[in-house]
Protein backbone atom coordinates (compact mmCIF):
# COMPACT_ATOMS: atom_id res chain seq x y z
CA UNK A 1 0.00 0.00 0.00
CA UNK A 2 2.84 2.26 0.98
CA UNK A 3 4.52 2.09 -2.58
CA UNK A 4 1.02 2.52 -4.72
CA UNK A 5 0.58 5.81 -2.45
CA UNK A 6 3.72 7.21 -2.73
CA UNK A 7 3.40 6.97 -6.46
CA UNK A 8 0.29 8.46 -6.55
CA UNK A 9 1.19 10.93 -4.53
CA UNK A 10 4.58 11.58 -6.89
CA UNK A 11 2.45 12.12 -10.17
CA UNK A 12 -0.20 14.52 -9.02
CA UNK A 13 0.84 17.57 -10.69
CA UNK A 14 3.53 20.04 -9.49
CA UNK A 15 2.81 23.74 -9.21
CA UNK A 16 6.58 25.53 -9.50
CA UNK A 17 4.41 29.17 -8.53
CA UNK A 18 4.49 27.50 -4.90
CA UNK A 19 7.94 26.97 -4.53
CA UNK A 20 8.58 30.67 -5.74
CA UNK A 21 5.82 31.50 -3.26
CA UNK A 22 7.70 29.79 -0.24
CA UNK A 23 10.66 30.93 -1.07
CA UNK A 24 9.89 34.63 -1.42
CA UNK A 25 8.49 34.30 1.94
CA UNK A 26 11.51 32.53 3.65
CA UNK A 27 13.63 35.19 2.21
CA UNK A 28 10.97 37.72 4.09
CA UNK A 29 10.95 35.59 7.60
CA UNK A 30 14.46 35.49 7.22
CA UNK A 31 15.11 39.04 6.69
CA UNK A 32 12.58 40.19 9.22
CA UNK A 33 14.10 37.64 12.43
CA UNK A 34 17.66 39.20 11.75
CA UNK A 35 16.61 42.84 11.39
CA UNK A 36 14.15 42.51 14.52
CA UNK A 37 16.61 42.85 16.99
CA UNK A 38 18.50 45.60 15.99
CA UNK A 39 15.94 47.72 14.98
CA UNK A 40 14.88 51.05 17.25
CA UNK A 41 11.12 50.81 15.65
CA UNK A 42 9.20 50.28 12.83
CA UNK A 43 10.65 52.58 10.81
CA UNK A 44 13.79 51.37 10.36
CA UNK A 45 13.38 47.11 9.89
CA UNK A 46 14.32 45.83 6.33
CA UNK A 47 11.03 43.80 6.32
CA UNK A 48 8.10 45.72 8.67
CA UNK A 49 5.20 43.06 9.65
CA UNK A 50 7.66 40.88 7.56
CA UNK A 51 5.86 37.95 10.54
CA UNK A 52 2.92 37.97 7.83
CA UNK A 53 5.17 35.47 5.61
CA UNK A 54 4.57 33.12 8.26
CA UNK A 55 1.06 33.23 8.43
CA UNK A 56 0.83 32.81 4.55
CA UNK A 57 3.42 29.63 5.27
CA UNK A 58 0.60 28.13 7.27
CA UNK A 59 -2.11 28.92 4.37
CA UNK A 60 0.19 27.32 1.86
CA UNK A 61 0.76 24.49 4.10
CA UNK A 62 -2.69 23.85 4.59
CA UNK A 63 -3.45 23.76 0.70
CA UNK A 64 -1.03 21.52 0.15
CA UNK A 65 -2.05 19.39 2.70
CA UNK A 66 -5.64 19.30 1.37
CA UNK A 67 -3.96 18.95 -2.25
CA UNK A 68 -1.83 15.80 -1.54
CA UNK A 69 -4.06 13.56 0.75
CA UNK A 70 -7.51 14.83 0.57
CA UNK A 71 -8.31 11.85 -1.96
CA UNK A 72 -5.85 9.79 -0.64
CA UNK A 73 -7.60 8.60 2.58
CA UNK A 74 -9.64 5.33 1.21
CA UNK A 75 -6.14 4.15 0.74
CA UNK A 76 -4.27 5.64 4.32
CA UNK A 77 -4.85 5.41 7.50
CA UNK A 78 -4.41 7.96 10.15
CA UNK A 79 -1.17 6.02 11.47
CA UNK A 80 0.74 6.00 7.92
CA UNK A 81 -0.42 9.89 7.36
CA UNK A 82 1.24 10.59 10.84
CA UNK A 83 4.33 8.51 10.11
CA UNK A 84 4.48 10.56 6.67
CA UNK A 85 4.33 13.74 8.42
CA UNK A 86 6.98 12.94 10.87
CA UNK A 87 9.62 12.03 8.17
CA UNK A 88 8.67 15.50 6.09
CA UNK A 89 8.59 17.50 9.84
CA UNK A 90 11.13 16.08 12.66
CA UNK A 91 14.71 16.08 10.47
CA UNK A 92 14.07 19.79 10.37
CA UNK A 93 13.06 20.05 14.49
CA UNK A 94 16.36 18.37 14.92
CA UNK A 95 18.63 20.14 13.12
CA UNK A 96 17.11 23.62 14.14
CA UNK A 97 17.33 22.73 18.08
CA UNK A 98 21.19 21.04 17.53
CA UNK A 99 22.47 24.21 15.35
CA UNK A 100 20.26 26.28 18.17
CA UNK A 101 22.04 24.50 21.06
CA UNK A 102 25.80 24.33 18.96
CA UNK A 103 25.61 28.27 18.72
CA UNK A 104 24.10 29.04 22.10
CA UNK A 105 27.29 30.10 23.86
CA UNK A 106 28.21 32.10 20.69
CA UNK A 107 25.03 34.62 21.29
CA UNK A 108 25.71 36.04 24.59
CA UNK A 109 24.68 39.27 24.54
CA UNK A 110 22.64 42.00 26.18
CA UNK A 111 19.59 40.63 23.89
CA UNK A 112 19.72 37.54 25.43
CA UNK A 113 20.86 38.65 28.85
CA UNK A 114 20.41 34.97 30.64
CA UNK A 115 23.24 32.98 28.78
CA UNK A 116 26.22 33.40 30.73
CA UNK A 117 24.60 32.12 33.79
CA UNK A 118 23.26 28.88 32.27
CA UNK A 119 25.03 25.81 32.80
CA UNK A 120 25.52 23.42 30.38
CA UNK A 121 23.07 20.62 31.76
CA UNK A 122 19.92 22.66 31.03
CA UNK A 123 20.77 23.62 27.43
CA UNK A 124 20.89 19.69 27.18
CA UNK A 125 17.99 19.23 29.31
CA UNK A 126 16.44 21.84 26.69
CA UNK A 127 17.48 20.43 23.67
CA UNK A 128 16.27 17.19 24.67
CA UNK A 129 12.75 18.29 25.29
CA UNK A 130 12.89 20.34 21.84
CA UNK A 131 13.61 17.77 19.94
CA UNK A 132 10.04 16.58 21.35
CA UNK A 133 8.95 19.94 19.72
CA UNK A 134 7.24 19.92 23.19
CA UNK A 135 6.92 23.89 24.57
CA UNK A 136 9.83 24.34 27.59
CA UNK A 137 8.15 25.38 30.57
CA UNK A 138 8.89 29.00 31.79
CA UNK A 139 11.54 27.22 34.56
CA UNK A 140 13.97 26.68 31.53
CA UNK A 141 14.17 29.99 30.23
CA UNK A 142 17.72 30.26 29.14
CA UNK A 143 17.45 33.17 27.27
CA UNK A 144 15.34 35.24 28.90
CA UNK A 145 12.48 35.69 26.43
CA UNK A 146 10.20 33.66 27.86
CA UNK A 147 10.23 31.30 24.64
CA UNK A 148 8.23 28.47 23.68
CA UNK A 149 11.67 26.68 22.24
CA UNK A 150 14.69 28.65 23.54
CA UNK A 151 17.25 26.73 21.42
CA UNK A 152 15.10 27.38 18.02
CA UNK A 153 12.52 30.32 18.82
CA UNK A 154 10.88 30.00 15.39
CA UNK A 155 10.26 26.25 16.55
CA UNK A 156 7.29 27.59 17.21
CA UNK A 157 5.80 27.45 14.02
CA UNK A 158 6.34 23.59 13.52
CA UNK A 159 4.89 22.98 16.67
CA UNK A 160 1.36 24.19 15.71
CA UNK A 161 1.91 22.53 12.07
CA UNK A 162 2.26 18.60 13.74
CA UNK A 163 -1.20 20.62 15.59
CA UNK A 164 -2.61 21.70 12.76
CA UNK A 165 -1.57 17.85 10.94
CA UNK A 166 -3.61 15.91 13.58
CA UNK A 167 -6.21 18.20 13.51
CA UNK A 168 -6.97 17.71 9.94
CA UNK A 169 -5.94 14.13 10.36
CA UNK A 170 -8.53 12.88 13.10
CA UNK A 171 -11.14 15.82 12.74
CA UNK A 172 -10.92 18.61 10.08
CA UNK A 173 -10.56 16.61 6.67
CA UNK A 174 -14.34 14.91 7.76
CA UNK A 175 -15.69 18.67 7.98
CA UNK A 176 -18.47 19.64 5.09
CA UNK A 177 -17.41 23.05 3.11
CA UNK A 178 -20.24 24.38 4.99
CA UNK A 179 -18.20 23.55 8.22
CA UNK A 180 -15.09 24.47 7.02
CA UNK A 181 -16.05 27.51 5.90
CA UNK A 182 -16.97 28.73 8.97
CA UNK A 183 -14.07 27.68 10.63
CA UNK A 184 -12.08 29.84 8.31
CA UNK A 185 -14.08 32.78 8.95
CA UNK A 186 -13.92 31.90 12.83
CA UNK A 187 -10.13 31.59 12.08
CA UNK A 188 -9.68 34.50 10.15
CA UNK A 189 -11.67 36.92 13.03
CA UNK A 190 -9.43 35.04 15.54
CA UNK A 191 -6.06 35.95 13.46
CA UNK A 192 -6.82 39.37 12.85
CA UNK A 193 -7.77 40.17 16.55
CA UNK A 194 -4.67 38.43 17.48
CA UNK A 195 -2.40 40.23 15.37
CA UNK A 196 -3.96 43.53 15.88
CA UNK A 197 -3.41 42.79 19.32
CA UNK A 198 0.41 41.87 18.88
CA UNK A 199 1.29 45.05 16.97
CA UNK A 200 -0.13 47.39 19.68
CA UNK A 201 2.00 45.46 22.15
CA UNK A 202 4.88 45.38 20.15
CA UNK A 203 4.47 49.48 19.35
CA UNK A 204 3.73 50.49 23.04
CA UNK A 205 6.89 48.76 23.69
CA UNK A 206 5.66 46.07 26.00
Amino acid sequence: MRTNLNSELATKPHYPILDGLRGVAAIIVVTFHLAEPFSTSNLDKFVNHGYLAVDFFFLLSGFVMGYAYEDRWHKMTVGSFFKRRIVRLQPMVVLGMTLGAIGFYFTDSTLWPLIHTIPIWKVLLVLLIGYTILPVPLSLDIRGWQEMHPLNSVGWSLFFEYIANILYAIWIRKFSKTALSILVGIAAIALVHWRSQTATLVEDGR
